[in-house]
């Protein structure tokens, strides 16, 4: 069982910058702490590195240090225990095999529980494309994937995307409606005519803009295949580095589109869980900023 020490909020601030003012440790050894589950405000389990602390919150520091020995350049820890997994992807692998011998996380997984003697494997709950990176929920038995699955969408109560898209956003924030469907190439395309398709509901934040590209945090209503990219390409504003649905413009040679908020409530302990990954630097670098703020 975790062992903790106990802290009152006492000003305003944003769960890092709090926890290196009032913490022994490196900086790089705090941010550990905070990514590997070790910090709980008012009872609640917080991996945001921005969570915003108002006065009078509580904080509990977990003292018992987490061995996480997964090793893998596309594939990272960011929680665990018995019941499920909540990894952080890199570009360029799949979510899950599609044929022989294909890179996946499933497959990364699987090998590293068989190295740490867990007699489980990863059961795949939801997927990101190959080329988009971010966080993602693998469950550790069927069991956990049913529960996780059969309530989705309330389950996730908050999955947030961060993209950088090609031109210069014309609104702040809005939202997008329209129908998808896949046709036998596997392309999406999206319709205005009720029913014509799947239902895709996309919320959209302009979180800062260049001359030439746009920074934007999409909020998912509905979790349609390709939904925010298709939508992008329907604004006349599609995400960079997008081969299918995209107009060429590729900055820094990649999918510009990452999940990084993830918010759940555990299907077994029914407890909050919420986990975030800052802005990747590569976006960040094309607009001069070193750290645009989400929206709340």
């Amino acid at each position: 069982m975790k062992q903790f020490d106990h802290y009152t909020v006492e000003a305003d601030a944003q769960l890092l910058d709090w926890l290196l003012t009032h913490l022994d440790g490196s900086h790089s050894k705090i941010k550990a702490t905070l990514q590997g589950c070790g910090i709980q405000v008012n009872g609640k389990t917080i991996t945001r590195y921005d969570y915003p602390l108002k006065a009078g919150m509580k904080i509990a520091v977990s003292k018992t240090k987490r061995n996480l020995t997964l090793k893998n350049h596309y594939v990272k820890i960011v929680y665990e225990d018995p019941y499920l997994v909540v990894v952080e992807k890199n570009v360029g692998i799949l979510s899950m095999a599609a044929g022989h011998s294909t890179l996946n996380v499933k497959s990364v997984l699987d090998e590293y529980f068989e190295q740490t003697r867990q007699h489980c494997t990863a059961h795949v709950v939801h997927r990101l494309d190959r080329d988009t990176s971010g966080l993602m929920i693998y469950a550790k038995d069927k069991k956990t994937e049913l529960k996780l699955e059969e309530d989705w969408h309330h389950t996730v109560y908050d999955r947030r995307y961060v993209a950088v898209l090609s031109g210069v956003m014309e609104q702040d924030q809005g939202t997008i409606t329209s129908w998808l469907k896949e046709n036998r190439a596997y392309v999406t395309y999206s319709s205005q005519r009720e029913g014509d398709g799947k239902l895709a509901i996309t919320h959209f934040y302009t979180l800062d803009r260049s001359r030439e590209h746009s920074l934007v945090e999409f909020k998912l209503e509905t979790g349609r295949k390709n939904q925010i990219r298709v939508h992008s390409a329907d604004m006349g504003h599609p995400v960079c580095g997008d081969i299918k649905y995209g107009n060429g413009d590729d900055p820094i040679g990649r999918l510009c589109l990452h999940a990084y908020v993830l918010c759940f409530y555990h299907p077994v302990t029914h407890k909050p869980m919420e986990f975030s990954t800052p802005i990747p630097v590569t976006f960040r670098r094309l607009f001069g900023t070193s750290n645009p703020q989400k929206h709340q």
